[in-house]
């Protein structure tokens, strides 16, 4: 009796077995994996980043660039828009004004500089290549500017300036260098596989 159950029993058990058998090669691979949740982790920061006033790092991923500014500054929400945004030290007179502008037909870095320049004092600094450059002057308001340009592949502008009272000059250079040099560019939203078929935001969008 307990033959015959076990008879019927065992083919049973085979056929459960082998239902539940999947093939290895349809599995994804460990590193697969990993590299699935470290490109999730890292558009999660960049989000975060991008939408949180209190941090220092400020990533526009619609325009293409980031940059990190000093520690205890002050986004002023009412200069900033879809662009670029203004952060400043509160009291002292200091600010750091970072944004993109459009291709305007053939024009060279070069006469971009010149037209940033305008109205300014003192304007001095040296081309990088052909895509970017580094520069100072003065406003003629006794503050000193600390200038960087960056051409991104497309023809468009990113200017970041940095401007800072004269006199406190010993106190701000250092930190000027340092924030400018954490400007970096990399491919616009639109220009990446996920946001080619997205509409770029227009120049003058507020942001949301």
């Amino acid at each position: 009796m307990k033959r015959t159950s076990l008879a019927v029993a065992l083919p049973l058990l085979l056929l459960v077995a082998c239902g539940r058998a999947e093939p290895v090669e349809d599995l994804p691979s460990q590193e697969e994996l990993a590299a699935a949740a470290n490109a999730a982790a890292a558009k999660a920061m960049a989000s975060a980043k991008a939408d949180t006033p209190a941090s220092r790092n400020y990533v526009n991923v619609e325009r293409g660039f980031s940059i990190t500014f000093p520690e205890g500054w002050e986004k002023d929400a009412a200069s900033s828009n879809a662009d670029g945004v203004v952060y400043q030290d509160p009291g002292a007179g200091a600010d750091v004004r970072i944004f993109w502008q459009k291709k305007d037909g053939d024009q060279t870095l070069q006469q971009i500089v010149e037209t940033v320049n305008e109205g300014s004092e003192g304007v001095s600094g040296d081309y990088i290549g052909n895509n970017e450059y580094r520069g100072t002057a003065n406003d003629g308001e006794g503050n000193n500017v600390a200038l960087r340009l960056l051409k991104q592949p497309d023809g468009t502008i990113v200017t970041a300036s940095f401007v800072y009272p004269e006199m406190l000059s010993e106190q701000y250079q250092t930190m000027a260098e340092k924030t400018l040099d954490s400007l970096h560019i990399f491919a616009p939203k639109a220009q990446t596989p996920e946001g080619s078929a997205a509409a770029t935001p227009a120049a003058n969008a507020a942001t949301p």
